[in-house]
Formats: structure tokens, sequence, C-alpha cells
């Protein structure tokens, strides 16, 4: 194997994830040229990675198929000795099918597995974690242990962040696209409004999350007896910048989205709370320190759904409004 192109063109969260196959793959072929196939916008995420040798680009936002197609032709003249597709929808699986590679792998349930050379199942719910699900594709060729993640922020990005660090910090990612991952408000407000007053707290977002945060802030400022430094940093840094700075957080707390999987493929402690669903899905963190905090409380619709819903179904939210707050002091006390 000379040349090998991994495609991964969901979510951020997926991107990370899937840079275990870049790590494991290298180990054992370190002269093989890695490319790489993400969406516009999660390119950054693999900005002067030092093992991978490109990175592809499909623009699915503006002439989706038009630019797919474009993309095939371009991957067809490298020749790839072997392209690994891991996702399981169809746009994908037609452009694995059609890449011109001398092998082919990917995942039993995509459309157009059948046209793969290899297939293996995909299958949720069972506690196998998604780097090991993942890991299948390439084992006939590696073995069948797992890396974990990794992604390299650069030393300019590392120096950025430096002066945030000059005093004991914990970060905080509040929000997800799904309203039944994220924590609720209310109860992120409970938890600063207890936390000890020694820790200066980053809140860490996108530029869509700065008044949400904003919000957070002012409402625990308020009742709060001792102050305590909170810093919104939403849309400040760029993803690997806000990793760099995780990397040295006495703590970091995050819902069941793409922060969770910054903190794994860094390193760096974690405490990952987790609502509508469950950790038999797959995607809890893989750092050293980590601890997955979810309710206590007996719930039948739990977990709603792979990958949570704009509102509760049921209308109470009970698996984010039942979280004891005191459980995330805990991790910190313990940390």
């Amino acid at each position: 194997m000379n040349k090998i192109l991994i495609i991964q063109t969901a979510f951020l969260g997926d991107v990370v994830l899937a840079t275990s196959l870049i790590e494991k793959w290298h180990s054992y072929y370190p002269d093989c040229q890695i490319d790489m196939m993400v969406r516009k916008g999660n390119e950054s995420l693999l900005h002067k990675h030092p093992l991978l040798n490109k990175v592809w680009v499909w623009d699915k936002q503006n002439n989706k198929y038009a630019n797919l197609w474009g993309l095939l032709k371009e991957v067809r003249s490298t020749q790839y000795d072997l392209v690994v597709n891991v996702q399981r929808f169809g746009a994908t699986g037609a452009f694995t099918a059609l890449c011109g590679a001398k092998t082919t792998v990917g995942f039993q349930n995509n459309p157009f597995a059948w046209a793969f050379t290899h297939r293996f199942p995909h299958t949720i719910g069972d506690g196998t974690h998604e780097v090991a699900r993942n890991q299948q594709l390439i084992s006939q060729w590696t073995d069948a242990k797992a890396a974990n993640p990794v992604l390299y922020p650069t030393a300019e990005q590392f120096q950025k962040v430096q002066a945030l660090k000059t005093q004991p910090y914990i970060c905080i990612a509040p929000t997800s696209v799904w309203f039944t991952k994220q924590f609720p408000k209310e109860k992120w407000i409970e938890f600063l409004t207890h936390i000890a007053p020694n820790w200066t707290i980053y809140l860490l977002g996108s530029p869509t999350d700065k008044a949400y945060c904003q919000e957070i802030i002012a409402t625990v400022t308020q009742q709060r007896s001792h102050a305590v430094r909170l810093i919104n940093l939403c849309g400040q840094l760029n993803l690997l910048e806000s990793a760099a700075l995780m990397k040295d957080a006495a703590m970091n707390y995050v819902n069941d989205s793409a922060p969770l999987h910054l903190a794994s493929a860094v390193d760096a402690p974690v405490c990952a709370v987790f609502c509508s669903t469950v950790p038999e899905f797959g995607f809890t963190p893989l750092s050293t320190y980590s601890t997955v905090v979810s309710t206590e409380k007996p719930l039948a619709c739990r977990p709603c759904g792979l990958h949570g819903y704009k509102a509760c179904p049921k209308g109470h939210f009970d698996c984010g409004n039942t979280v004891d707050t005191k459980r995330l002091l805990e991790v910190l006390k313990n940390e």
C-alpha cells in the first residue's frame, strides 16, 4: 500500500474520531501516503497535521453533488491503493465505489457496500466504541486494537492560548447542536454558582454561542456571594486553539458533542454530561482521566435517539433536568 484515502465527511466529532485510523495506519506503514476527505468547515481540524499528505474538502452546502463529482475526477487521477469509507451514507458510498482504488472498504449498511471489496458490520448500542468500530475497516492490514484519536495543534496555536494558562482554570463547552444532548442552561448556572472561587473558568463555543454563554455568566455573577472569574471565549478561538487550551485545564466539562472528542484527541481531562444519549452508543471520552455523568433516575424514554432532538419528545427533559450538579463538583475535587 503506497496511498490510502480515509473518507469522513460527517460532523466535527466524527472527523476527530476517524483520526484514530491515521494513527494506527501510520504506526504500521510510516512511509505510506495518507490523505483524508472531509466536509467543508472541518478541514481546520487537520491544519498542518504531520501525518497527512493532503486533505480533500467536499463543499456540501453549494452545488453538493457537482462538487462531489469534481472531487471524484481528481481522486480517480490520484490512483489510491486503498480507500476507507467511514460513513454509511449513499453519496460517499457511490464515491467510494467509483473512485478507482484497487481496494475499497466500508460498512455493510452503506447503500453501496455491495460495490466495496471489503465490508464490515456497524452496530450501535452494544457498548463498542466508535473508534473500535472504525478499526475493523483496517484491521486486516494492522491489528484489531484501535488507536486513540489525535489532533495536532501547532506551536503557534499553543502560544496563542499560553497567556490564558497563568492561573488554575477549567473549560466548559455548554452548548450542542441538539437540544436533548445539551445540559440545561439552568443546570450549568447551578453548577457554576457553587464552584470554588479560586478557578478561572473559560466558556468555549462558536460565535453563535456567545450570547448564550454571556447569559450564563450574567446570571452566575448575580447569584454568587463570592466572585469567580468567568470568561466568554466563544468565537475567539478556532478548534485547534480550543483543544490547545483544553489540554492543560484542570477539567473540561462538555456535553456528548464535538468538544468531548477534542478533549480525547489531546488527552485532556474531561467530564462529559450525557442527557438523552447513553455511553453504550460508543461515543464516550478516551482521555486518560475521563468520566461520564448522567441522570440516576430510571427513564423508560432514555435514550430517545442516537443524535438527539431539537426538543424533548416527552416534554419534560428529565434526562437533563434530573442530573445532580454535585456530581460535577465532585469530579473537580477528585481530579
